[in-house]
């Protein structure tokens, strides 16, 4: 009988620590795990080196690279990830010392964008990524040509023979820049919509399985679109819904792509247009995973890419989920924030009250008069601005409440 099932790519993870990285190195190498698990492969042994520099041949050194070459053999290793960037040369130097596929973090992460891709535009970005990651690398020789049979490192354009030709490379990602930008031009058209309609608007921002997506389920209630999943990365494209936050206030809720550490600048330039959502709100909600013991270094890792996106004058609320499952010592370490669980009982009220408090700081006050005549333009109000009292005059309702400071111009319709 012939066996059809895909076999499990087996895998040794390798990295340097040197004085640079190794703050986060810990952690990252936990994370390598993470994503090696999340792109379908078994991590079966794992070799860290102290460096003060890594070597500029094969990044590891010699010793440590006869070690790597015995495990390999009794491991029955397919491919070896290294969590550092590795140059061109000593990709083609490692798979020649080790006789395996050789990738770095970059590709993996790569790899898994290119499995999660859903929209035209997502797989666009992705393969835009992917072609740039490649071209510098089109040495001609080694393993890195022959990856045209499959498994970790070879989604997307890997699996063709794009590597004979930068040529047709270069074209491709000329006319991939195209398409993006005229899908850029469209997305552009949509946000001067939104901000046109009078409606508050809010983006979810984060780690990556800090848990945006199901806060965002949570909120949109019974319209449960956002795939949500326990992994890394499981939502690549900005999705925009409206939420009722209370009575007929609504605004715009958009999830994005989670953040990571050493986020791959080919994959920064590639989402572009899809990161700029976030530069597009009114406020951000910052989303922790609380349970993560390396969460400190999310946080810092989020915020240093907020001020790369120049997001730092936009407003945030900082809100560390999953404290279910939080260690019983747990500390918030970034100021006003709330804690929660979102798949509590009582997570999504929580999270209602704590934005409504948000807003009620950002907001400004105003007092109105509306018609009798034109009541039925106060369910319009709502829906823009927190409405706190309505008491009827002589001619008129007299009406008080809080509304944005950008958004006041709507009060001009009444």
């Amino acid at each position: 009988m012939i066996d059809l099932e895909e076999k499990q790519e087996r895998v040794l993870l390798a990295g340097v620590e040197t004085a640079q990285n190794f703050q986060a190195f810990e952690s990252s190498m936990v994370e390598l795990a993470e994503l090696t698990k999340t792109a379908g492969g078994l991590v079966i042994d794992q070799f860290t080196q102290k460096r003060e520099r890594p070597d500029s041949r094969t990044m590891i050194g010699s010793g440590k690279l006869e070690q790597m070459r015995w495990a390999i053999e009794v491991g029955e290793i397919d491919t070896v990830i290294f969590n550092d960037r590795l140059s061109p040369r000593q990709n083609v130097n490692l798979e020649e010392a080790l006789g395996v596929k050789v990738i770095d973090r970059m590709q993996l992460i790569l790899d898994i964008f290119a499995m999660r891709a859903r929209s035209h535009e997502g797989m666009l970005q992705v393969e835009e990524a992917q072609l740039n990651y490649l071209l510098p690398r089109l040495v001609g020789q080694g393993i890195m040509l022959s990856r045209q049979g499959g498994g970790i490192g070879s989604k997307g354009p890997g699996e063709t023979k794009l590597e004979t030709d930068r040529r047709y490379i270069r074209t491709r990602i000329e006319n991939i820049d195209k398409a993006l930008k005229k899908v850029e031009k469209t997305r552009e058209n949509i946000r001067q919509k939104r901000s046109k309609s009078g409606i508050f608007r809010i983006g979810l921002i984060g780690y990556t399985n800090a848990g945006k997506s199901s806060i965002m389920n949570a909120l949109i209630g019974l319209d449960k679109e956002q795939y949500e999943q326990n992994e890394l990365f499981a939502t690549l494209d900005a999705t925009t819904k409206a939420v009722q936050l209370v009575e007929d206030f609504t605004v715009s809720l958009t999830d994005t792509v989670g953040f990571i550490q050493n986020l791959p600048t080919e994959l920064i330039k590639a989402f572009k247009s899809t990161l700029e959502e976030s530069a597009n709100v009114d406020l951000l909600i910052h989303v922790i995973d609380a349970s993560n013991p390396h969460h400190e270094i999310h946080e810092q890792t989020v915020l240093k890419i907020m001020e790369d996106l120049k997001l730092t004058n936009i407003p945030v609320l900082n809100v560390y989920n999953k404290m279910d499952i939080a260690p019983s010592d747990f500390l918030p370490t970034l100021s006003t924030s709330l804690q929660l669980s979102i798949k509590s009982e009582n997570g999504v009220q929580w999270l209602k009250t704590a934005i409504l408090e948000k807003l009620h700081e950002l907001f400004e006050a105003f007092e109105i008069e509306l018609p009798y005549e034109k009541a039925y333009q106060l369910p319009e109000l709502r829906k823009s601005a927190l409405v706190q009292s309505v008491v009827e005059g002589e001619n008129a309702y007299q009406i008080k409440g809080l509304i944005a400071p950008e958004l006041s111009w709507k009060l001009n319709e009444f």
